[in-house]
């Protein structure tokens, strides 16, 4: 097998699949022979911009539309996954499963409401529960579950408290899932990006933040969605066959030292 044809036969699931580093994971994926699902949410106009350049360079790909952290949400992903592949005579079912949708409430504890707590545990830890939960029955055998985690989760970072304890809980998701799959072959691993470059990120802008996060990792230099994409795909892969249940740092060394 060749890099180009690793994920040959597969079908992926990517949420949050059309911008910032789900966008590069669905590139990755689809180069290496998947077919990819680019969930969205709101931004049709960015999952279409995707699948075409996946379609452009030789690959294939469909956009799946459910807004995430609503009652129902799974129930209407899996729906709209479903039917997108009957339309296209593809085989029903799914091999790899990418929970990368997220947002972040950028606010110590004494700012954060309680409606900016229900939100972000409802994209970002309840929605890929029960996308899991739904999804088992069309998760194949020897298939994959990668959750994307963050590296706050190994640091104190109280700007983004609330943010962090969402992906806390989705790192013993992924423990706790890894241990019951195991049976069916099915491999869970979570990869915990640090701070990456991305279109959606405006704090970089900002040139002493850019700096500040550049520096702390180990290479100087911030994360690129490409970085990211190209764990996710080795995780997704028969090579990671005997990898299950892990925490997979993708942060370039941040803050490795003090």
């Amino acid at each position: 097998m060749t890099a180009t044809d690793r994920h040959a036969g597969k079908t992926a699931l990517v949420t949050g699949g059309s911008r910032g580093i789900g966008r590069a994971i669905s590139h990755r994926l689809a180069r290496e022979g998947a077919l990819v699902a680019v969930h969205y949410g709101h931004d049709l106009t960015a999952a279409e911009r995707t699948v075409k350049e996946i379609q452009a360079d030789g690959g294939r790909a469909f956009p799946v539309h459910a807004e995430l952290g609503v009652p129902g949400d799974a129930d209407t992903l899996w729906a709209a996954f479903d039917e997108a592949l009957a339309e296209l005579d593809a085989p029903a079912g799914l091999d790899i499963l990418v929970n990368n949708a997220g947002i972040t409430v950028p606010r110590p504890i004494a700012q954060v409401t309680e409606a900016d707590y229900d939100r972000v545990f409802a994209l970002n830890t309840k929605a890929p529960f029960f996308i899991i939960q739904r999804g088992l029955d069309r998760l194949r055998d020897g298939g994959r579950i990668i959750n994307i985690s963050s590296v706050a989760t190994r640091i104190a970072f109280p700007p983004i408290v609330s943010y962090t304890m969402t992906k806390a809980a989705l790192d013993y998701l992924t423990l706790s899932l890894a241990q019951e799959l195991g049976p069916r072959g099915i491999t869970v691993n979570a990869v915990a990006p640090g701070y990456t470059e991305t279109e959606i990120n405006p704090t970089l802008a900002v040139p002493e933040i850019r700096r500040r996060y550049s520096e702390a990792s180990t290479f100087g230099r911030l994360g690129d969605p490409a970085d990211i994409a190209d764990v996710v795909s080795f995780v997704a892969s028969d090579d990671a066959r005997w990898v299950t249940g892990q925490w997979i740092d993708a942060s370039g060394g941040a803050h490795l030292g003090v």
